[in-house]
């Protein structure tokens, strides 16, 4: 997957460190992490001049087991709250740096 980015290297240190992935030795205008160095699928970000207006088509959403705690450890790691404009919701909304929106998802039932 493809993620455009205005400085690919801050997210793409940030989705490694967050999903405990391996960085690649990639060209210098791209930044890929994978969960093994020969293993996909991976994250590739890349430059991308343009400033974002609109929500992602396309966001990577965590279950964990414990909500709260793994919300605490990404905004730890740099995430902020974000607004997607949904009202109450049984999940929290955070977004990266430069704006890209993710889910906390709650554990499922049992």
């Amino acid at each position: 997957m493809v993620v455009d980015a205005a400085d690919p290297v801050a997210p793409g240190r940030r989705w490694a460190e967050t999903l405990g992935r391996v960085v690649l030795d990639d060209p210098p205008d791209e930044y890929g992490i994978r969960p093994e160095r020969n293993r996909l699928p991976g994250l590739v970000f890349v430059p991308m001049p343009d400033e974002r207006t609109v929500q992602n088509r396309l966001r990577l959403d965590f279950r964990p087991d414990d909500q709260a705690a793994e919300a605490a450890r990404l905004l730890a790691l740099g995430a902020r709250p974000a607004d997607v404009g949904r009202g109450e919701q049984p999940w929290r909304v955070l977004a990266g740096p430069e704006g890209n929106e993710f889910c906390v998802l709650s554990s499922h039932p049992a």
